[in-house]
């Protein structure tokens, strides 16, 4: 099946409002200078629907999980549940180094700002009052030689927020050259996964909780199999 075939893009939620799927990385979520095919083009071409909008994005090199309106009213909800910050997002990430010893969850609250020149979020390292503090809150998970796979919740949807608050922390991401990891992978992409989103339905006021399987390249496969609390496996 060709990649820019809609199909080819796992559904793992659908109903006539919403539609979620896992993004792999590499793809990006709309149309960039590169040309390649993205989520949202794919998607709309592939499945016949040219109203699909997406009310969030995640980065290029990362996958998992995506959500797409299939209406704009519907679209405009999400935006607002999003702008209100009352989707929980869950990330997974593989992170250089070791985690310090004797804690298991890290809060960390950084300023940041966008540099448009290098397309990066640099920490501001002496914030003013008037600079917004963003947090991310970081779960050990388990712990390798040179690696540790974490479990990642951030309040908010800063740009390249993550990714720069970690590389802040000392815990780069594998593969994230841009923020400073040792080496890039060879298809360029990263070891952060969007693992779920939690929110209410904007039309049925019911729960909603979907998850994507991260990776199962085998870095991904050995330290999801230290972790014994169900927290990363399907």
């Amino acid at each position: 099946m060709s990649s820019t075939d809609g199909q080819a893009v796992p559904i793992l939620f659908e109903d006539p409002s919403l539609l979620i799927v896992r993004k792999p990385a590499g793809m990006p979520v709309l149309p960039d200078q590169s040309g390649d095919r993205d989520l949202l083009t794919i998607l709309r071409d592939g499945r016949n629907e040219p109203g699909l909008e997406l009310p969030h994005r995640i980065d290029r090199p990362v996958s998992g999980v995506v959500l797409l309106s299939r209406n704009a009213s519907v679209n405009s909800a999400m935006n607002d549940l999003f702008r209100e910050r009352l989707v929980v997002k869950h990330y997974l990430a593989i992170v250089e180094g070791r985690l310090p010893e004797g804690e298991q969850e890290w809060k960390l609250d950084n300023a940041l700002r966008h540099d448009t020149k290098s397309r990066r979020a640099i920490v501001i390292r002496d914030p003013s009052p008037t600079d917004e503090m963003l947090r991310i809150t970081v779960r050990r998970l388990a712990q390798g030689d040179r690696y540790a796979l974490v479990g990642i919740t951030p309040l908010g949807g800063a740009f390249h927020q993550i990714r720069a608050q970690l590389a802040a922390w000392g815990h780069t991401i594998k593969g994230d050259v841009k923020y400073g990891a040792r080496r890039g992978e060879k298809d360029r992409s990263i070891a952060l996964h969007a693992r779920s989103l939690r929110f209410t339905h904007p039309v049925l006021d019911v729960p909603v909780f979907v998850k994507a399987d991260p990776p199962s390249s085998p870095i991904w496969l050995a330290l999801s199999n230290m972790v014994d609390d169900g927290s990363v496996g399907s």
